[in-house]
């Protein structure tokens, strides 16, 4: 019996595992490898790290829980979770092991528009956080590549970062390829649009199945609808990170700051409720 299991190794999780490692809980982390920003070669707007590899910052913060030996990490992917009895019981490569508390960490998988050549860009020239790659296009042309209100919205946040900023619609994009200043536009009347990158909003889902087969309350958003501290509408389960929205928040708010913090906070809940229960 652990007392917390994670599920997945991304900043969230680790976080949690280390919080949970300074409190000398009995901890499992279980981690997939598969990551939401896996394809990004440089992570931004995160302090004392502002243009590392995630995955660096992922091989650090292993080598630094690993000081703490009630932290037991397994790079495997899990199998289900459930809710039997006075237990969480999480199923990993057909091995049940238990615990009173569970911590979600699993992230969201992005879907992006069907044009050819654009998931080959994605994480790099292509983005969808002003916040987290916006400064890389400085003084350059970008587009905005969404048909939504949103769009507005983000052409302006980017203004005074880009040189010029231009709005298409995806749906005229035929095929993205790569130009001297970058990307090349491939569009439906046979012009072509060079830009340095392109921002787009890819259509998010919770990456694991989680969330359904435990029952948990959702946001509008499709996230799972959490309170600060990361407790979800089952007892014992946590939810942190992307895939989490707190009930306070209109929207998702996907950065690697906030996954931190909220894998920070999920851990600390945790430990005062199994002091609250003994």
């Amino acid at each position: 019996m652990y007392d917390a299991i994670i599920i997945g190794g991304g900043p969230a999780g680790l976080q949690a595992a280390l919080t949970l490692g300074r409190m000398h809980r009995r901890t499992l982390l279980l981690d997939s490898g598969a990551y939401r920003n896996g394809t990004v070669p440089h992570a931004h707007n995160l302090l004392t790290n502002d243009g590392r590899d995630p995955a660096e910052l992922r091989r650090l913060a292993r080598a630094e829980i690993a000081a703490y030996d009630t932290v037991e990490i397994r790079d495997a992917a899990v199998d289900a979770v459930a809710s039997i009895d006075d237990a969480l019981v999480v199923t990993v490569a057909g091995e049940p092991v238990r615990s009173t508390a569970v911590i979600l960490a699993t992230g969201l998988a992005d879907e992006l528009p069907p044009i050819p050549g654009l998931a080959a860009h994605w994480g790099d020239r292509v983005a969808n956080c002003p916040f987290c790659h916006g400064h890389e296009f400085a003084r350059q042309r970008v587009a905005v590549l969404n048909a939504t209100a949103h769009a507005a919205m983000l052409a302006a946040m980017l203004e005074p970062v880009a040189s010029e900023v231009v709005v298409i619609d995806p749906a005229r994009v035929r095929e993205v390829g790569e130009s001297p200043a970058g990307l090349r536009l491939h569009l439906d009347d046979g012009t072509t649009d060079d830009v340095a990158g392109a921002f787009i909003a890819p259509t998010s889902t919770q990456r694991a199945p989680f969330a359904d087969q435990l029952g948990l309350e959702r946001q509008e958003s499709g996230a799972v609808r959490v309170d600060p501290f990361g407790r979800t509408s089952v007892e014992g389960v946590y939810a942190v990170g992307d895939m989490a929205q707190p009930h306070h928040f209109p929207g998702p708010m996907a950065s690697l700051a906030n996954a931190i913090a909220a894998g920070q906070l999920a851990a600390v809940a945790v430990v005062q409720r199994a002091v609250q229960a003994a």
